[in-house]
């Protein structure tokens, strides 16, 4: 599988978060204590918002070789500055090992990455991709589930109502696996942001999803440890969405609910329950 991260808040250096945690997600590329596999090492994707994007559209960084040792990526986080950003390491499922195959994936200024599978994805990719919209499918450059996920979420009206989308996305897939007898068609957990807010999503057909965690209220965390340089720096509306958590700071993490998604946006959390849409997902299955 992999393991991704979604920043919000106080503009940053990327190595912040990517490089100086004692878990953090470079570590993690070799040392995942909670994936499926331990390495992540098929490529890895940085995406991030600058305050003077043209057309509030976010520069993606991707590549197929391993983060832990990759000179560019170190050159990139530790002079980008940003305060929404998505990082992701693949441990791939089946498909090859391509740029094109690395998250995050883009379109417009929408950002998604994924962690999970379809399964039986081999027996589903014609019906899934024929439910794409016909004018968005020529914009899909991969062979991934992951991406072909995206872009049904983009036909079902991502850019208009995320969670709905998401659910409909969701819907299809299960019930197009279950056409073809896989009991479970789909494990997720899902990133996706328009630049201002971000949604995270954890789902799986069998109920129980791959890890994820949010870090708890900054002014909370700066009560319980007021030494804590970082701490001190970014606003209390920061916040952190992590497969696995990036260190031990106590009371710093919190996992999310199954069947469930948040909304990360200035203000308190949004957490709702999710599930998919299968009605909806036959509007062009």
């Amino acid at each position: 599988m992999c393991r991704w991260i979604a920043y919000s808040g106080t503009p940053i250096v990327l190595s912040e978060v990517l490089f100086k945690p004692a878990h953090s997600l470079i570590d993690q590329s070799l040392h995942s204590r909670m994936g499926v596999e331990t390495t992540n090492g098929d490529g890895f994707g940085l995406g991030w918002y600058a305050e003077d994007a043209v057309g509030g559209t976010p520069a993606v960084l991707r590549d197929v070789g391993p983060a832990w040792n990759n000179r560019n990526l170190r050159e990139v986080a530790h002079h980008v500055r940003s305060g929404l950003f998505f990082a992701h390491i693949r441990a791939t499922t089946g498909t090859a090992v391509q740029q094109s195959n690395c998250h995050p994936f883009r379109h417009g200024r929408w950002m998604w990455m994924h962690n999970g599978m379809i399964n039986g994805f081999d027996l589903l990719r014609r019906d899934l991709a024929l439910a794409v919209d016909p004018t968005l499918y020529p914009d899909i450059e991969g062979s991934t589930d992951s991406e072909l996920m995206f872009f049904l979420a983009l036909t079902f009206g991502l850019t208009e109502d995320p969670p709905a989308a998401v659910a409909r996305m969701a819907g299809l897939i299960e019930r197009k696996g279950h056409e073809h007898g896989i009991q479970y068609p789909l494990q997720m957990t899902v990133a996706v942001s328009d630049g201002e807010r971000t949604w995270a999503f954890r789902y799986s057909s069998e109920g129980h999803s791959r890890s994820l965690f949010h870090s708890t209220r900054v002014d909370t965390l700066r009560a319980l440890h007021p030494d804590v340089e970082f701490l001190r720096e970014v606003s209390d509306d920061t916040r952190l969405v992590v497969s696995e958590p990036l260190g031990n700071l106590p009371g710093a993490w919190n996992a999310v609910p199954e069947s469930s998604y948040s909304i990360i946006q200035p203000g308190p959390d949004v957490i709702r329950a999710f599930e998919p849409e299968l009605q909806g997902a036959s509007a062009r299955g």
